[in-house]
């Protein structure tokens, strides 16, 4: 067996350490009003929206891709539900 399989790196080799962490912080910060009315709920490299209305669900979405958009953040359309 090779050792490369028995161990998950704690690093990314191109030099950044922490990186998920990170990850959360930036999408937090982009974010932050939307969490702070409960519409928005992040956990790393997942973004939750759920509201009261469907008009609303689709407004918030809106405004999600826009900001991360405008941040150079990208979206996997598989992993949408």
């Amino acid at each position: 067996m090779i050792l490369e399989e028995l161990f998950e790196p704690t690093a990314m080799f191109f030099g950044l350490e922490n990186f998920l962490a990170m990850f959360q912080i930036i999408i937090s910060e982009i974010l932050w009003d939307l969490i702070d009315t409960k519409e928005v709920a992040s956990f790393i490299d997942d973004v939750i929206v759920e509201t009261g209305k469907e008009e609303e669900y689709d407004e918030v979405v809106k405004e999600v891709v826009k900001r991360l958009v405008e941040n150079n953040l990208y979206i996997k359309l598989e992993k949408y539900k």
